[in-house]
């Protein structure tokens, strides 16, 4: 049997890479308007955290503790969420993910449920943050 090369550059999409590896939205906010963490079955965890301004998400940033398709993932849900309304964000699936990224391996798919999954109980708890503020400082995380 010839055994095929794998060349993990060649194989994955520009914009699979670019999110694969891109760094500037991990962040933890201390007093974000929402927040959501998910760890999945793989224990794989992503923390998403949104900032909203007049029912406009202004600002999603995340911390990821994962492999590299997680953090794709994340960062992917990041750029679809940022500048959207409450209401667009709640539009975003796991399979609007898969086709950003392009090269996602279908056995990874989890990842993007993952993040996704996390944005959604961001958005959620952002909800309710608005419905009584007070409640907000007394998050756990």
């Amino acid at each position: 049997m010839e055994k095929k090369d794998y060349d993990f550059w060649q194989h994955h999409s520009v914009k699979y890479l670019e999110m694969a590896f891109r760094t500037d939205k991990q962040e933890i906010l201390e007093s974000p308007d929402g927040y959501g963490k998910r760890t999945g079955d793989c224990g794989d965890t992503i923390e998403m955290f949104i900032n909203v301004c007049d029912e406009h998400i202004r600002s999603v940033s995340f911390n990821v503790n994962g492999c590299i398709n997680t953090n794709a993932c994340a960062n992917t849900v990041v750029s679809l969420a940022e500048g959207k309304s409450i209401e667009e964000a709640w539009e975003i699936t796991t399979e609007n993910v898969a086709d950003y990224l392009e090269t996602l391996p279908t056995h990874e798919t989890h990842c993007a449920e993952l993040a996704v999954g996390s944005l959604y109980l961001a958005l959620a708890d952002a909800r309710e943050s608005k419905k009584a503020p007070w409640k907000k400082l007394y998050r756990k995380k």
